[in-house]
């Protein structure tokens, strides 16, 4: 269950003075001078209260709608049977709060789809069985007539529906830090100003006559849309009370009778609904796409080790021997050129050394890359040493075919670490992909040839059974894996270095293993 807040005065006052107003601003075409409007936002802030504050918010809730009933209406009841009727209200409205509050436990309401569906499942429901106590306790009270009640169950039920399945997102952003923060970070720039365009040019199309016609009703749903595409839940939350304010407020300039806007009131529901799933599931898919990418990342770092190592090894190895050297230098006595040049060698190692782990380090925080130029022999060269050993104790057999004279002049502008890795992923699954074959038989090659102008291509081709039409689909795909011990994240990696550095990694659909990795070639200054 939500964890209830405490109820301060502030929160108290808010409450009552925020009920009063809203249900001041929505009391047009009431049925009988009573709360049965088209539209009834102030149950929204209600329920809002009582799913931040719990239970205790019930009695200041039932304050609000005996002050709104004396205030707006003039207490069509006398004093002691209003008083009943608004203890009746509010208890119902915490009724819906509570059920909101037991089904959804902590879930962010607004935050995925399964919470959109239980709270306006609830909502819908609770409205309803709400609509029908309120009703008959007005027909018992005599201030409905009893062959009224079912016109009043009605409207009573569309009045608050719409008030609250509209408003009551907006209202829980507005009262919390963190959806204040996303709304305004959303509302900021020239696409709200465009998106408060699209909603009036709408409303002037559906509304813009004298007489009421839902014919061009179905307009209003592109600026929703948008908003909700463009912006996620935010944006729809905003559409959706600015829709609904402007719909307000032209059906009140043009006059419109009270059935007509009842069934305004009902096609808003279905406007805003299909606003806000939208928008929770631009959400989701946006959180995805965050945590895909840093997962990507965190797999990119991993696989980047295993090169990372190979360059501190040389370092470490050349600072180990340079440190040797002096030790034998000072034993003879050397105190000369011979051994300030051990040291400054030494120096330079460990500046290599440092500079490994400076973007080792600058990977992990930001994801960025160093850029320097690479020769297509020199990156082949590097791949095929790493690859060699391990190739050998299984029986593989590496090729490499030396760079052709007719590759584009110049070198490749890249992360050297990472080309190597991408290499490396895919030299290791030809690896893989020929250890079934027959010992003599696994083979794989490595070799680059020009690709038009200012490319090349790298191809890694193997003895393997190949891949197929839907196979060379899905490759590529992240968590997709024919290993059983693979994560599916290696191909998914490389793909992403190659576009990184401006190229393309392909795989082709051939009787045997062929990826090609496309790169530009910068030509040398």
């Amino acid at each position: 269950m939500i964890t209830a807040r405490p109820l301060r005065w502030i929160d108290l006052l808010t409450l009552v003075a925020g009920y009063v107003a809203l249900d001041w601003a929505s009391y047009f075409h009431p049925l009988h001078e009573l709360n049965f409007t088209p539209w009834n936002p102030a149950p929204a802030l209600g329920l809002v209260y009582v799913l931040r504050h719990g239970w205790r918010a019930v009695p200041p809730l039932m304050l609000a709608v005996l002050i709104a009933d004396a205030w707006v209406r003039s207490l069509p009841a006398p004093l002691p049977e209003a008083a009943v009727l608004a203890v009746l209200l509010g208890g119902a409205y915490g009724a819906i709060g509570g059920l909101l509050r037991r089904h959804l436990g902590d879930v962010e309401i607004f935050s995925d789809r399964r919470g959109m569906l239980a709270w306006s499942g609830i909502v819908v429901a609770g409205t309803l069985v709400s609509s029908l106590l309120i009703v008959l306790a007005f027909v018992v009270a005599g201030l409905i007539a009893p062959g009224e009640w079912r016109e009043g169950v009605g409207r009573y039920w569309i009045g608050d529906g719409v008030g609250i399945l509209v408003s009551m997102p907006v209202l829980w952003m507005l009262l919390d830090e963190r959806g204040r923060a996303l709304l305004a970070s959303r509302m900021r720039g020239r696409g709200t100003v465009l998106l408060l365009a699209a909603i009036g040019a709408a409303l002037w199309v559906a509304f813009g006559r004298d007489t009421p016609d839902f014919k061009y009703f179905y307009v209003l749903f592109l600026p929703i849309v948008w908003a909700a595409a463009r912006q996620g839940l935010a944006g729809a939350v905003f559409a959706a009370a600015v829709m609904q304010v402007g719909i307000i407020a032209g059906v009140q300039l043009l006059g419109f009778p009270a059935v007509s806007v009842f069934e305004i009131q009902a096609l808003v529901v279905v406007l805003a609904l299909l606003g806000f799933f939208v928008g929770v599931v631009v959400d989701e898919q946006q959180r995805i796409s965050a945590e895909l990418r840093q997962t990507l990342r965190l797999a990119a770092a991993g696989e980047m080790a295993g090169a990372l190592a190979h360059e501190l090894n040389q370092p470490l190895t050349a600072l180990s021997a340079y440190g040797t050297a002096c030790e034998h230098l000072i034993a003879q006595g050397e105190t000369g050129e011979r051994l300030r040049d051990a040291i400054r060698r030494m120096v330079a190692e460990s500046f290599r050394a440092a500079e490994v782990v400076r973007r080792l380090r600058d990977f992990f925080r930001t994801g960025s890359t160093q850029l320097e130029r690479v020769a297509v022999d020199d990156l082949l060269g590097a791949a095929a040493a790493s690859f060699q050993s391990g190739a050998a104790r299984g029986g593989t057999v590496l090729r490499v075919a030396p760079a052709p004279a007719d590759l584009p002049p110049g070198h490749i502008l890249g992360d050297r670490l990472q080309l190597e890795v991408l290499l490396r992923n895919l030299l290791g699954n030809a690896a893989d992909a020929v250890a079934g074959q027959p010992e003599g038989r696994r083979e794989v090659r490595l070799a680059a040839a020009p690709e038009g102008a200012g490319r090349v291509c790298i191809r890694v081709e193997d003895s393997g059974p190949g891949l197929s039409g839907e196979s060379a689909l899905r490759v590529f795909e992240p968590f997709h894996s024919t290993k059983t011990s693979g994560m599916g994240l290696g191909l998914a990696i490389s793909r992403a270095i190659a576009e990184a550095h401006g190229g393309h990694l392909l795989a082709e659909v051939a009787d045997h293993g062929v990826f090609k990795l496309i790169l530009p070639i910068e030509p040398d200054q």
